[in-house]
């Protein structure tokens, strides 16, 4: 389940590279925060994938909803 959500999320990545220092930007529009940089498109790539994963469970661990991305959901159950 977290994979298929993770996939999802991840066609969704945008790129950019900043023309001042080469340096590639990775972000996965409508999740607030989901950001990442590297040296290469592929370190970018890895690393806004972590950066999703740790969103994730952030948002889980605290009963925060997750958006359903490509019918794709993450149930959050509250556990207090």
């Amino acid at each position: 389940m977290l994979s298929d959500y993770v996939q999802a999320a991840m066609r969704h990545a945008t790129y950019q590279v900043r023309p001042e220092d080469g340096c590639i930007l990775g972000e996965i529009p409508g999740l607030v925060g989901v950001q990442a940089r590297g040296e290469t498109l592929i370190d970018c790539r890895h690393d806004l994938m972590e950066v999703l994963e740790e969103w994730v469970w952030v948002r889980v661990s605290r009963n925060l909803p997750v958006p359903d991305i490509d019918g794709v959901h993450l149930p959050v159950k509250d556990l207090s």
